[in-house]
């Protein structure tokens, strides 16, 4: 039995007439639940950090505006930078489940743009990405 609580997988399709179609899911494993991991982060943790995956790259790196991500949960901006402070000081069992960095642009030095990276321990993981394994939260 696995101990992964949620996982992103690909499948690719082929047609007859040759062409392929590649395809991304996100899975959640019933552990996450019974774990306490998804009643203790919340319903608005746990959408926006499913949100921000579906942008995640191998690395667990992530690179959505917050006007795209305001757009696909249809929510105001100013909403989205709200969930996303929350979600990032979020921890489960001390440590982060999601990690910000902001990137300067080299030549002028302003804010480029934002880079989440979902961290192991949020039981996200894509393409060949392992998730870590987790322990339940103490009662």
């Amino acid at each position: 039995m696995s101990n992964n609580l949620v996982s992103v997988e690909s499948q690719t399709e082929y047609s007859v007439t040759g062409e392929r179609e590649t395809r991304i899911f996100l899975k959640m494993y019933v552990d996450a639940v019974h774990s306490g991991l998804i009643a203790n982060m919340g319903a608005k943790n746990w959408q926006t950090l499913c949100t921000i995956a579906a942008f995640m790259d191998k690395n667990g790196d992530c690179y959505p505006t917050q006007e795209l991500i305001a757009n696909r949960l249809n929510i105001r901006r100013d909403s989205v930078a709200k969930r996303l402070k929350e979600l990032c000081d979020y921890t489960w069992n001390g440590r982060p489940l999601v990690v910000r960095r902001r990137v300067r642009n080299p030549k002028n030095k302003s804010w480029e743009k934002t880079v989440y990276t979902i961290m192991p321990i949020s039981q996200l993981a894509i393409f060949d990405g392992r998730a870590e394994e987790i322990e339940p939260r103490e009662h």
